[in-house]
Parts: structure tokens; C-alpha cells; sequence
């Protein structure tokens, strides 16, 4: 697989190279990362939907469920606390675990950061299958998110680095794309195990251990990025590995521009306290309101409890195990179609459009449960509004995973300079990781107390985060990531921020 790029050299000259196939096989074992993620959002929700499960560690919620069968405020018969925290408490090891991994992947490399990872994660999936009380399942949910802390920290970063400019946002998506596979996969399992007479949760969570095996192994034979190398003091190896990633000997550009932001970043002995000046100002907003405004689409009241959520609306066990597959399909295909269209169209585009079928669909999702349920929760969908319901929240899934899902990594990722960019990458993942832990932990109480009114309040965050993009985030399409920087001087705000005699690569 060959095809041509360049980009803009210290020099003034051309980035030469090939789109080689050994580029593409490594970003693609890199981005399996993302099965470790998909498949613990995935397999949590169907998980706490099933009798066992609940009755043997929630069972005041198993006999909540059963008596609201015959009616009741259906919008309450979910909300525990220690149900919610089950969901959640993975994404608080997260958060505190993405700090220890910045200095892990700047120290070691970004390929011992997806290692250690890997083998966190495996020993929490064993844990959780094992499982016999609630501590050791909420032990084993905080292994699982220690994994994933560090695997979310190193992998885009991984994956921005070692991409040639122009494909850099399809080999990055592809690491979303891992992440729909792993949920879609979660879901068939859940479905399948559902159906099994006894122990079908444990055998549900104890299969996280596959993606935790196939990244670990992954990692083992993956080769660092030549920024990495660099940054470690491995010039000639860096060197030689942009040739075999590049495909050509001809990268004494590329090259020079690496060494000379590996030079820039080794001047900053805080690279925390370095993100705070003024001059990271937009990179530092970036980083931390594209994953905040991700996690507040609403997006993981679908993924984390969707078969909740369709028993909520009045679908039975089965059902709202299968409905939760159709919209892992969705999420699936639209985030292949992202991966075809990010480089040719750009982030933008895919920003504006997505948002905007976002909007559109929470509002009319709100109205809907609204006209069924209203305030006190009793009503029943017919089966023409479920199927109604059913495709609104498949569209919404759909804009979700060609914009903000993917972009919500590719973009903090690319923009970050380097003598920052394990820091930033670390404040991406940890605003992620504790909005999604406040979601997961909240969702099913603000169901209960907010109503219909629910969707209407992530709707309008997902109006502010549309206008965010429209007027406070540059184009990065096609831009080598080591000359990113020159995105911000362009824009009527952050202009202000850039000083005038920076050379091209002071801050990158």
C-alpha cells in the first residue's frame, strides 16, 4: 500500500514518503486499544439489566424492577446508587490512573504505556468474573479502569505521532473505531449470554479479557514513534524508524522538525506548569472542553444503559438486549463512514454536521417520552412510537460516531505540541474520564428526578458545543502535527494569544 504525501518542512521543503503498509498494520494494532474501552461500556449496561446479575449483588433494585412490571413511575425503576457506581467507579481509576500514565508514556514510551495497560485490565476482567461480593466486583471495575486510563493516555498519541499528515485522522478514528467494534461486540455477547441459564454476567465480564490479551500482545511487538525515540535521547533509531514508517530515506525534514520540538520540549523542566502560559491557551481549552462536551451529549446514557434505558421505555428483556445491538451496528458503520471522510472534508465539517442531527434528535427524544410518560412516569409506548423512539436514538447514535466520537480524541490529540503533549493528552483523558464517571454515576437518579426533561438538558449542551466549534476551532486537516501550531494564529480569537516572533516550531 503506497501513496504520497507531504508536508511543510523547517526548511520550506516537502516531507517526502510513501503511506506504507507497515504504517497502517501498526496504527492498527495500536488503535485495538480501543476494544478495551468499547467493550467494558457496553458490557456494563447489559450486564446490570439481567436478574442474576441484580439479585445477586442489587437485589432491592431486582424487586423495585419486578414490582413496576405492573406499574409505577417508570422512570425511577433503575435508580441505585451502588448500581450506578458499578458503571462508574471504572472511570474514577481512570481519571487518577491518566496521570501516572503521562509520566509513564514520556519516561518509557508510548508502547509500555499500552503494555502496562493491558495487563491492568486483564487482571481486573478476571477479577470481575470471579467475583463473589459487591468489593471484589468494584475492585476489579477500578483495575479495569486503571487499564484503560493508561491505554487512552498513550494510544492516540501513539497513533497521531506515527501517522503521515494526511491520513493521520483516518488511522486515528481508527482507534474510535475499536472502540464501536468493542460495544458492538458487548452487546451481541450480552444478548447471547442473557439467554444462558446460570452465570451468563460472569462470562460476560470475564471476556474483557480478550481485548486486554490482544492489545498486551499487541504492544509487545509494536515499535515506538520516532517522537518518542527522540524525546529519549534514540536519534539514530528515531531516524531509522521514520525511514521504515516513511517508506523513504529522504526524511531529513520531517526529521530535523522533530528533533528540533524534542529540543523545545526538553527546555520545559514543568510541562504542567508550561501548559498554563497564555501562548497554550487554545490547546489547553481544547483539551479540556472537547472531551467535556463529548461525555456531555448524552452519549453514554445510550452506551453505558441503553438495554436500561429500552426496559425503561417498556421493551422486555430480549428486546432491549437486541435494540442495544442495533444501535452498536449504527454506531459501528457511521464511524467506518467517519474514517473515510475526515481527511477529505475535515473535522469541522464533521463537528457541525454531527452536532447539529444531535440537536435535532435529543429535542424530539424528549418530546416523545414526554407525550408517553409525562411527569408521573405512567404510560406505555405503542409499538409505533418505540420504533419511532428506536430510530431517533439510531440517528443520534449515527451523527455521534462520525463527529464527536472519533474527533473527540483525534482533535486534543493533534493539537497539543510535543514539550506539552503527554500532559495535555493526560488532561484530555482525565476530563473525559471524570465527566464520564459523573454521567455513569448520576444518569439514572437525574432520569428519576429530571424525566423527559433529561434529554432537553443534554441537548442543550450539545447546542453550546456546536457553537464552540463554529467559532473557536481552526481546521487541522492535512496539517503535519509538528506544524499544527500555525492553526491558532489564523483564528479571530486565539490570535490574540500567539506571540508574532515565534519561529513555525517554537511550540510544537
Amino acid at each position: 500500500m503506497a501513496g504520497g504525501f507531504a508536508g511543510g518542512g523547517s526548511g520550506g521543503g516537502d516531507y517526502e514518503g510513501k503511506v506504507t503498509s507497515f504504517v497502517i498494520m501498526t496504527c492498527l494494532v495500536a488503535a485495538t486499544g480501543g476494544l478495551l474501552f468499547g467493550y467494558d461500556i457496553g458490557i456494563s449496561g447489559g450486564v446490570t439489566s439481567m436478574d442474576e446479575f441484580l439479585l445477586k449483588f442489587f437485589p432491592n433494585v431486582y424487586h423495585k424492577e419486578k414490582a413496576l412490571k405492573a406499574g409505577g413511575n417508570q422512570y425511577c425503576k433503575f435508580d441505585d446508587h451502588l448500581l450506578q457506581l458499578f458503571t462508574s467507579s471504572l472511570y474514577l481509576a481512570a481519571l487518577v490512573a491518566s496521570f501516572a500514565a503521562s509520566i509513564t508514556t514520556k519516561a518509557f514510551g508510548r508502547k509500555i504505556s499500552m503494555l502496562v495497560g493491558g495487563l491492568i485490565f486483564l487482571v481486573g476482567a478476571v477479577l470481575n468474573g470471579a467475583a463473589m461480593n459487591l468489593a471484589a466486583l468494584i475492585i476489579g471495575r477500578l483495575l479495569l479502569g486503571i487499564g484503560i486510563g493508561y491505554a487512552n493516555q498513550a494510544v492516540p498519541v501513539y497513533l497521531s505521532e506515527m501517522a503521515p499528515p494526511k491520513l493521520r485522522g483516518a488511522l486515528n478514528v481508527c482507534f474510535q473505531m475499536a472502540v464501536t467494534l468493542g460495544i458492538l461486540i458487548a452487546n451481541l455477547v450480552n444478548y447471547g449470554t442473557a439467554k444462558m441459564a446460570k452465570n451468563g454476567w460472569r462470562v460476560s465480564l470475564v471476556l474483557a479479557a480478550v481485548p486486554a490479551i490482544i492489545m498486551t500482545v499487541g504492544a509487545v511487538f509494536l515499535p515506538d514513534t520516532p517522537n518518542s525515540l527522540i524525546d529519549r535521547g534514540q536519534k539514530e533509531k528515531a531516524k531509522t524508524m521514520l525511514q521504515k514508517i516513511r517508506g523513504t530515506s529522504n526524511v531529513d525534514n520531517e526529521f530535523e522538525d522533530l528533533v528540533i520540538a524534542s529540543d523545545m520540549s526538553k527546555q520545559v523542566q514543568n510541562p504542567w506548569g508550561n501548559i498554563m502560559k497564555p501562548k497554550y491557551r487554545p490547546q489547553l481549552t481544547v483539551a479540556v472542553l472537547i472531551p467535556f462536551f463529548q461525555q456531555l451529549t448524552g452519549i453514554n446514557v445510550i452506551m453505558f444503559y441503553a438495554p436500561v434505558l429500552f426496559k425503561t421505555l417498556g421493551f422486555g428483556d430480549g428486546a432491549s438486549l437486541m435494540t442495544a445491538v442495533i444501535t452498536g451496528l449504527v454506531n459501528v458503520v457511521a464511524t467506518l463512514l467517519s474514517i473515510f471522510t475526515v481527511d477529505k472534508y475535515g473535522r469541522r465539517c464533521l463537528f457541525l454536521f454531527g452536532g447539529s442531527l444531535m440537536l435535532v434528535c435529543q429535542i424530539a427524544i424528549g418530546a416523545i417520552i414526554a407525550s408517553v410518560f409525562g411527569q408521573d412516569g405512567l404510560g406505555t409506548f405503542s409499538p409505533a412510537l418505540g420504533n419511532v423512539t428506536v430510530a431517533l436514538i439510531c440517528i443520534y447514535v449515527a451523527a455521534f460516531a462520525w463527529s464527536w466520537g472519533p474527533l473527540g480524541w483525534l482533535v486534543p490529540s493533534e493539537v497539543l505540541p510535543m514539550e506539552i503533549r503527554s500532559a495535555g493528552q493526560s488532561i484530555t483523558v482525565s476530563v473525559n474520564m471524570f465527566f464520564t464517571f459523573v454521567i455513569g454515576q448520576l444518569f439514572l437518579t437525574m432520569l428519576c428526578e429530571m424525566k423527559f426533561g433529561l434529554f432537553f438538558f443534554f441537548a442543550a449542551f450539545v447546542l453550546a458545543m456546536t457553537f464552540f466549534i463554529f467559532f473557536f476551532l481552526p481546521e487541522t486537516k492535512g496539517i503535519p502535527i509538528e506544524e499544527v501550531n500555525r492553526i491558532w494564529k489564523s483564528n479571530w480569537f486565539w490570535k490574540r494569544y500567539m506571540p508574532d516572533d515565534d519561529h513555525p516550531n517554537t511550540n510544537v
